[in-house]
């Protein structure tokens, strides 16, 4: 690719002022992808100096026109789908079919769900005492954003922030840069003017940083570990900016011996090991019913063991790599410290699947017989690692998924529909699932605790890149 060696900054690619060099690694095969330079904070500063300019002008748009940019990006997000699922697959190793279906497809799901947002949105609004509210471009905004959804979380920032009339800095993971290249010419083809859109590549200690603390950055939109988070959070107090962050999780999956349980575990199961388990809202702890627990034991060892790994460049429901070394030595000092623990591995256990010596492959991991204390039930461990847990009583089951510093997910599986409202309502999360009811576009996602502040989606998604002024006429 062209623009790999280059930052997209006012409208053009343009040669970076960094010479520091970061090589992309294939993490299927340990292969050399490409090379990228990594921005001082003379680059940084380039790139919020047009977007302070370009937000002079911008942020006068009317609703109507930010809304035909929207559509225009709409068009081509949808044309350009198969190369967005091709670079993912490529940089980051999700499999091709969950590549197109899921990760790329959020360019076009939450586009849509902030276009029906800005659409149903009154940015004038009278009070009932004669005042009125306006709704307004909050400034320039900067963007940190994971490898592990890279598109799904590029967009949940770029695109609230285009379309509340904000102009943005963003600086995607330095691990997956294809997909946030591609994105980018796709944003310029669109029409998106010079300076509203910038985007750098860069690690977090300068580029993240630099960013954060900038004076001209009004606010700091992060998606990470909540230990970058915190950092991020940090360095933009000293400006006093908006800080929404969108961190790790821990989620509980209760389940209930009421459910089925075939069909519950089963898909608890998949939906742990989903993306090579590298999702923050994975339901990685399953409480399990004591009465219930050997036949649940009995099928998730049985659908582990059926779960497949292979090339993330072909199609189907196999698991592709991790990232990159990093995690992969993270997770199997994750699994040997829940073998250290005490906890009975199920299924799987350290080391590489065999036949895959190089990349960076994990083998899918159950832990039973686990207890809430256990590092491996409470550190996010960011593999396909399921840890076990089981309780007595409804009351015991809440209380052991609420005991984790996270709160973005829970989950519930009961044939109760009482008991399933009633737990839910106790679950410390930002979102519960209930018998495998899915996250669907427009809907607002975070969470609780240290899993992070604000929301991203749909209307409140839309209101995070906002500023609330009111009006007050004589009577």
């Amino acid at each position: 690719m062209s623009n790999m060696r280059k930052f997209y900054i006012n409208g053009a690619w343009i040669e970076p002022a960094s010479t520091n060099e970061m090589t992309v690694i294939n993490p299927a095969d340990e292969s050399v992808i490409d090379i990228i330079l990594l921005a001082t904070e003379d680059d940084v500063n380039l790139a919020v100096a047009a977007a302070k300019k370009a937000f002079q002008t911008y942020s006068r748009t009317s609703k109507e026109e930010r809304l035909s940019l929207l559509e225009s990006i709409l068009k081509l997000s949808e044309q350009r789908l198969p190369d967005i699922a091709k670079a993912i697959s490529l940089e980051m190793g999700a499999p091709m079919t969950m590549s197109l279906e899921m990760q790329a497809d959020a360019a076009v799901g939450h586009l849509k769900g902030f276009i029906e947002a800005l659409n149903e949105q009154q940015t004038r609004q009278s009070l009932s005492n004669g005042d009125v509210l306006i709704r307004e471009s909050y400034g320039v905004c900067g963007l940190i954003t994971p490898w592990n959804w890279p598109i799904n979380q590029i967009t949940l920032k770029v695109l609230p922030a285009i379309a509340a009339g904000c102009t943005c800095v963003l600086k995607p993971s330095e691990f997956t840069p294809l997909s946030s290249v591609l994105y980018t010419e796709l944003l310029h083809d669109a029409g998106v003017p010079a300076g509203v859109f910038n985007m750098i590549q860069g690690d977090g200690l300068v580029a993240g940083a630099t960013l954060s603390r900038h004076p001209d950055v009004a606010m700091m939109s992060f998606t990470g570990s909540t230990r970058a988070g915190t950092a991020v959070a940090k360095d933009a107090a000293d400006e006093v900016k908006r800080v929404t962050l969108e961190l790790g999780g821990k989620s509980p999956n209760l389940v209930f011996a009421d459910c089925d349980l075939e069909a519950c575990i089963t898909e608890s199961v998949q939906f742990c090991f989903l993306n090579t388990g590298q999702s923050c809202d994975a339901p990685t702890r399953l409480l399990v019913e004591h009465s219930c627990y050997d036949d649940v034991l009995e099928i998730a060892k049985r659908v582990a063991e059926n779960q497949k790994v292979d090339d993330p460049a072909l199609e189907g429901d196999h698991l592709g790599p991790l990232v990159s070394d990093i995690q992969f030595g993270r997770v199997q000092a994750m699994i040997e410290k829940g073998i250290d623990e005490g906890a009975r591995v199920l299924v799987g256990g350290p080391g590489k699947p065999e036949g895959f010596e190089a990349g960076y492959w994990v083998r899918p991991t159950i832990f039973a017989d686990a207890t809430n204390d256990m590092a491996i039930a409470q550190q996010e461990i960011f593999g396909p690692v399921l840890t076990i847990i089981p309780f007595q009583t409804e009351e015991e089951a809440i209380e052991i998924a609420n005991d984790t510093p996270y709160g973005l997910a829970a989950y519930v599986q009961t044939g109760d529909k009482d008991r399933a409202e009633r737990v839910a309502s106790q679950l410390r999360a930002g979102a519960v699932h209930i018998n495998g009811g899915g996250f669907n576009y427009g809907t607002p996602f975070g969470g609780y605790k240290h899993s992070g502040n604000g929301r991203e989606g749909g209307m409140l998604g839309l209101e995070d890149f906002q500023e609330v002024k009111s009006l007050h006429f004589p009577v």
